[in-house]
């Protein structure tokens, strides 16, 4: 009985990979990874040229992304029944030795592996590397420290109701914002009633071909792709705020 790997890749530069991470994937006999349907998928194309020769590939593709509403019951419904097909079939595949699943960034951060994890673990053995999130490359890319002092960093996802966004924008010092494209008006309009909209940067493509960065406000709406994160980055103002207290 093999191995079910999940490598995390990091932010998305090859050169990013963690050595656990690029050992496995060197060596794999068994490759498997999330794709959209007609796409050669995010993970694969990280690892481009990596791949042992006649390592056989595992294409999971999604069966819906973004054509239905997340919160749909039709789309919960055919996501989680994609992921007890893969678990079911990775189980079997691990029955040959061992596969190696792609994940971008880390895992076990809003990573889709997540929810292959959850129904293999207790049914194979499952090995998880981790690997440098998403956020932290495009913080990186951005040239400025995220956090100072004792900032509070505050993650967020674009998908959350507009009222829930601009509370939890208006109280937290740094923001990182995921899940943008077509949410990225509501975005928007929630860092403006935060009265943060100002500060806000969109980070499309960190760390790979075709890196962008510039001001949210500088953006259309329409010109967001799925690969983006918006930062506001942290000030250091309680620390501030302390000192003039104690003067």
């Amino acid at each position: 009985m093999g191995r079910i790997i999940c490598a995390g890749l990091g932010p998305g530069d090859p050169d990013l990979i963690s050595v656990r991470a690029d050992r496995a994937v060197r060596t794999a006999r068994q490759i498997a990874y999330f794709r959209k349907p007609g796409r050669p998928g995010q993970a694969r194309r990280i690892v481009e040229g990596m791949l042992a020769e006649g390592a056989v590939e595992h294409p999971m593709e999604y069966p819906v992304t973004t054509e239905l509403p997340f919160d749909s019951p039709l789309y919960n419904d055919l996501l989680s029944a994609f992921y007890d097909d893969w678990a079911a079939r990775l189980a079997v595949l691990a029955e040959g030795g061992d596969v190696v699943v792609l994940c971008e960034g880390d895992p076990f951060f809003y990573g889709s592996f997540m929810h292959l994890y959850v129904r293999l673990k207790d049914r194979a053995q499952v090995d998880v590397i981790p690997g440098i999130p998403g956020m932290a490359g495009c913080w990186h890319a951005s040239g400025t420290p995220i956090t100072w002092g004792d900032d509070v960093m505050t993650v967020l996802m674009g998908t959350l109701p507009e009222a829930e966004l601009a509370r939890h924008m208006a109280g937290s010092d740094a923001l990182v914002i995921m899940k943008t494209g077509r949410n990225l008006p509501r975005v928007r309009r929630a860092l403006a009633a935060a009265g943060r909209l100002p500060d806000a940067w969109l980070i499309e493509r960190g760390t790979m071909p075709g890196q962008r960065i510039a001001r949210l406000a500088e953006v259309d709406d329409a010109d967001c792709p799925y690969f983006a994160i918006v930062l506001v980055h942290g000030q250091g103002r309680r620390p501030a705020r302390a000192l003039s207290v104690a003067e």
